[in-house]
């Protein structure tokens, strides 16, 4: 799961080499933090979260399908 918010990031930011997804695991479920550069933070968040919303439906519809919990966290 981890490769695949890699790749969603990655194509909606200008430098997708400055993306960086970290996976940690915890009691409740797995969280990834996502950094990404400063100019690229306004479009993986999107107007009124919009775009960071859907990433998150998208990884928690995943996650549903084998049993797990998960929550994407956008780290400056």
């Amino acid at each position: 799961m981890k490769e695949l918010l890699t790749y969603l990031i990655q194509n909606l930011v200008d430098h997708p080499d400055e993306v960086s997804v970290t996976e940690h695991e915890t009691g409740g479920g797995t969280t990834f933090e996502v950094r990404v550069a400063n100019g690229d933070m306004g479009k993986v968040i999107g107007r009124q979260g919009r775009i960071i919303k859907e990433v998150r439906v998208l990884m928690k519809a995943i996650a549903q399908r084998k049993g797990k919990k998960v929550t994407v966290e956008v780290l400056d």
